[in-house]
């Protein structure tokens, strides 16, 4: 396994000098590891932790290239606790209780592990409930990484006896820092007749994405692909940096984290009236291959849910672009979800319409069932008068279209417009009909029924 920190995989280990860069570069110490101030600066609770060798469980959250594993062999090196790797793609739940059970016989002899599981989130509940005696009677120290937030992949107990920490992206100063530092190392490029511009590694720097493994693994292939010079030195510029990251792979699984957090975005974004930032967050989920329909689905409901009536052609464009995704596909695709994407965001807000439907809901939900009254009833069967299935006035029958009858036993007030586009002139509308309403009563000659 490719990993930046530490130095704990025997794999790794063997493979010597054939191994990656970002394998060769891992540091040794606490103090070699760089960024994560927030959780190992002076002072902080994870270093005080680890200095202090009172570590108990923890959960190491953050994207690739952060220095999860890295850092949990630095504390198992730090504590002097066996190091013992598993996996959520790898091992089963046999093979989980043979290295647990090995752990207690350790723990017998005053030994203490550490139990790395490397993507915990992909651990189905019989393997993290295999887990949880192991670590409640302190056989293991579990160390769990993961890309996914815990809070949804990890049951109650393990979580509930662990400490979350989430590690951040590195930023580019930080990457910068440890490509330079690869590049004087004899164990990492130090050795070879090698300069890199320094535009090149700010271009590595700042087109990793916060994954250090991806620096220096892009660094190391340029260094290996570009030929020498007549003097036999091998100068690596802008462009080889270029050409040896190529296409950044997103971090954007299709059924987890990042697919919900960004389409959470990009939604929020539309309603918070950000055409710029909802293009960005589109083109993010589209290059990262997204489905346009689900995106078009979710503009569908938006335009409804946010918009309403104060622009009722929100709703039309976005059944449109809906059915135009469906129509012909990616790439042209994308034009028509930014075009829509513009509109919806630039257009007048209102969630009028959902506020109404939720409010009725629960009023049928918790009041007791209203019944239709009688004059509102079907009458279109012979026998229906005798019922009692009369009065019901004909509104286009009457001047401005328009009636006081009852049409509802309550005096739920549901639909409240806004002073937003169109809807202002629903308001005004609504107000003119309440009046007309109100002097009809006050006259003393209400409407029948």
């Amino acid at each position: 396994m490719s990993d930046l920190f530490g130095g704990g995989d025997p794999a790794a280990r063997m493979a010597g000098s054939d191994a990656p860069l970002a394998v060769r570069m891992r540091p040794k110490r606490l103090d070699d590891l760089l960024g994560q101030d927030h959780l190992l600066g002076p002072g902080r609770l994870l270093r005080r932790a680890i200095e202090a060798d009172r570590l108990g469980s923890v959960l190491l959250y953050g994207p690739p290239g952060c220095g999860k594993t890295s850092l949990a062999e630095v504390i198992a090196r730090a504590t002097r606790r066996e190091f013992v790797r598993a996996s959520g793609v790898l091992n089963n739940v046999a093979q989980l209780r043979e290295l647990l059970e090995a752990a207690r016989l350790r723990r017998q002899r005053g030994e203490r592990t550490i139990l790395f599981v490397d993507e915990i989130h992909r651990f189905n509940k019989a393997q993290q409930d295999v887990l949880l005696p192991y670590v409640e009677d302190g056989s293991v120290t579990l160390i769990g990484a993961t890309t996914h937030n815990p809070c949804f992949f990890v049951n109650g107990p393990l979580l509930s006896r662990s400490q979350l920490f989430e590690l951040r992206p590195l930023d580019p100063p930080t990457i910068a820092e440890l490509l330079r530092r690869a590049l004087r190392d004899p164990a990492g490029l130090g050795d070879r007749p090698l300069e890199v511009d320094a535009e090149a590694i700010e271009h590595l720097a700042h087109h990793a994405e916060g994954d250090a493994r991806r620096a220096l693994n892009a660094l190391e292939l340029a260094a290996l692909t570009t030929p020498p010079g007549p003097d036999g030195r091998i100068r690596v510029d802008r462009a080889a940096a270029e050409d040896s990251i190529q296409k950044k792979a997103i971090l954007y699984d299709a059924d987890e984290d990042a697919h919900y957090d960004t389409i959470s975005a990009f939604i929020k974004s539309v309603r918070g009236s950000d055409p710029h930032a909802a293009i960005y967050w589109l083109a993010k989920m589209l290059y990262a291959g997204e489905d346009p329909r689900f995106i078009a689905r979710r503009l569908v409901i938006l335009a409804a849910e946010d918009i309403g009536n104060a622009d009722p052609r929100g709703l039309t464009l976005a059944v449109a672009a809906a059915q135009a995704c469906d129509l012909i596909g990616m790439p042209e695709a994308r034009i028509v979800l930014a075009q829509t994407t513009a509109y919806l965001a630039t257009a007048p807000k209102s969630n009028a319409a959902i506020v109404a439907i939720d409010e009725a809901t629960d009023d049928v939900r918790r009041q007791p069932t209203l019944p239709v009254p009688p004059h509102l009833r079907d009458a279109h069967y012979p026998g229906a008068a005798a019922l009692g299935h009369t009065g019901y006035r004909y509104p286009h029958d009457e001047p401005g279209h328009f009636n006081d009858q009852l049409y509802a036993p309550t005096d739920g007030r549901y639909y409240r417009p806004t002073d937003q586009g169109y809807e202002e002139t629903i308001r005004r509308r609504l107000a003119e009909w309440d009046a007309r309403r109100t002097r009809r009563r006050a006259s003393g000659n209400p409407s029948p029924t």
